[in-house]
């Protein structure tokens, strides 16, 4: 759209009158309104009130727009129009995370708990002229939708063999203070052999409460199939596991209880024990892994007697993934693909370093979570073969319990990828 002389007189009155601050706003102001009107016509292949054939689209009015800046706060009209949708590619969308990060910076500054880090985040978005609260409510609000319907989706469509759970821990205030809340993850490899990410949710700790009212809640969104849970031996996470997933056996992850194993060890014979451990897990079949085991436990009794007692009670539990396809032992004998996930959210976290309340703390981490399950579902190569997975259909699993109240695998035979 071309600018008349009376609106640059016009615009130019204001400059005139304003400060220098403030005229470096109206000229940017200007500037954008009249490439995202320029755009709009374009695309519409008309301008307003314009009679053309190549029109496409019926004008419908304008929409307001705030944009922060380096230049300060713009408030722009967005064109709209009665069918399709239009929005300027000078104002891109903000990825998902981005928006989730950016709501909850805005939220804890407007809430007055910013630190001097969020400070310094607010100036480099360009708020520098004030943060609407009006604005962040409406971000929040959209977002909050969107993680609401993504964490309470079915999950009835598909079964899910091998589930993960973990947490990480992250800084919220709560009461008047600043704690540490468990944020708690849970992924699962459907029986195509796809990994996708089941659930989060934000808590005061890993205690079993928690953990059972997040399994029950991802069972009555339909998860079932599950023949085996791999996670860490917290107690409250191995109770509630034991309740919340009956018929699953448990994978005690190998790299756990590694550093379980380093913590009855003196740091001289750390790398000893070390590469002894490892040992088991380099043999081909189920019964050379369980042969091994018992060899090294029967070799460090003399020297480490508390290292061979923890390794003979654990036993069942860390060696529950040989009773599964030997092509899936390296993909389900820990929790280290569901450490990388933790990894990731912390990364996107520490940005913000605490966080307002929960509910700031579950937005950014659910839409994490949300990019990395849209990535994996748009990925073309499988977590595990498909033809792999089918090798679990004739499985011969059975339950056990264990003297430590927990659950196992019997020793069965290996089975052929």
């Amino acid at each position: 759209m071309t600018t008349t002389n009376s609106a640059l007189l016009t615009l130019l009155a204001e400059a005139n009158a304003a400060t220098d601050n403030e005229r470096i706003r109206l000229i940017t102001e200007h500037a954008y309104q009249q490439l995202i009107d320029a755009e709009a016509t374009a695309v519409i292949g008309a301008g307003r009130y314009e009679r053309t054939d190549e029109r496409v689209a019926l004008r419908n009015g304008t929409r307001a727009k705030t944009l922060s800046t380096t230049a300060g706060d713009l408030h722009l009209a967005i064109p709209r129009t009665r069918t399709g949708s239009f929005y300027p590619s000078l104002l891109e969308r903000r990825r998902r995370i981005d928006r989730a990060l950016f709501a909850v910076i805005m939220q804890a500054y407007v809430h007055g708990v910013s630190t001097r880090k969020v400070d310094d985040l607010v100036l480099a978005l360009g708020a520098t002229t004030g943060i609407s609260k009006s604005e962040v409510s409406r971000i929040c609000a959209d977002l909050d939708l969107e993680v609401a319907a993504w964490r309470e989706r079915p999950l009835g469509e598909h079964a899910y063999p091998y589930v993960f759970l973990d947490a990480t821990y992250c800084k919220a205030r709560a009461g008047g203070r600043v704690v540490s809340r468990a944020v708690v993850i849970a992924t699962g490899v459907t029986a195509a052999g796809h990994r996708e990410v089941l659930g989060v949710d934000v808590g005061d700790s890993e205690d079993e409460t928690f953990w059972k009212d997040f399994l029950t809640g991802l069972k009555r969104r339909g998860l079932a199939g599950v023949q085996l849970v791999i996670s860490d031996a917290h107690e409250g996470l191995k109770r509630a596991i034991a309740k919340s997933m009956s018929g699953a056996s448990w994978q005690r992850c190998r790299v756990h209880f590694a550093r379980n194993l380093l913590a009855h060890v003196a740091k001289t014979d750390g790398d000893v024990v070390t590469a002894a451990y490892r040992t088991v897990f380099a043999q081909p079949t189920a019964t050379g892994v369980a042969a091994q085991w018992d060899s090294v436990t029967a070799t460090l009794a003399p020297t480490h007697p508390k290292v061979a007692a923890v390794m003979d009670a654990a036993r069942e539990d860390v060696l529950a993934f040989t009773s599964f396809p030997p092509s899936h032992w390296k993909k389900i004998w820990s929790t280290n693909p569901l450490e990388r996930l933790n990894k990731e959210v912390k990364r996107r976290t520490d940005v913000v370093g605490v966080f307002p309340d929960d509910a700031a703390l579950l937005r950014l981490t659910s839409c994490v979570l949300i990019e990395t399950h849209d990535e994996w579902a748009a990925g073309e190569r499988r977590y595990l073969s498909e033809a792999s997975m089918a090798a679990l259909t004739g499985a011969n699993i059975t339950e056990l319990t264990t003297p430590n109240g927990g659950t196992a695998l019997d020793a069965a035979p290996a089975m052929t990828a």
